[in-house]
């Protein structure tokens, strides 16, 4: 709490602790990531194609938090190492769907399980309980924060 005791104390703040877990989340993940030369978005980008194949740039950069001109310069990086292919014209309207390549799916492959170990690493001291609610909690706050 600030010295006037009008402000957030930070040890009992929850938007402060999860913007901690966040940054030490994200942290742990570039380690894992940054040897197998991919980044958080590309291996958010391609986790996501290999659950929703055709996705647009727009929403590639929706579900991985980036602008759609940063997605674009991902997907031409992308493309360009072979993970990932796109039409030259859209089939119907302005959409150009994004497809996994079968390097791409070796690759995804590859860095889910290094993106896993960090993942139960995190829950290690929580029970399978302590999980699900914690889950729900967060979506819940996900929920409240975008009303």
């Amino acid at each position: 709490m600030s010295q006037d005791g009008s402000g957030i104390d930070l040890e009992t703040s929850l938007g402060y602790v999860l913007k901690e877990a966040s940054s030490a989340l994200r942290t742990a993940m570039e380690a894992v990531l940054r040897p197998l030369g991919m980044t958080i978005t590309h291996y958010s980008c391609l986790e996501l194609l290999a659950q929703r194949p055709g996705m647009s740039n727009s929403a590639l950069a929706r579900g991985t938090f980036v602008t759609r001109q940063s997605m674009n310069v991902l997907l031409q990086t992308l493309e360009r190492d072979g993970y990932v292919t796109r039409p030259t014209e859209a089939p119907v309207g302005k959409v150009l769907p994004v497809q996994l390549t079968s390097r791409g799916r070796r690759q995804l492959e590859t860095v889910s399980t290094a993106v896993r170990s960090v993942e139960e690493r995190m829950l290690r001291g929580m029970s399978p309980d302590e999980q699900k609610s914690t889950l729900k909690a967060l979506r819940g706050m996900v929920a409240a924060l975008r009303d």
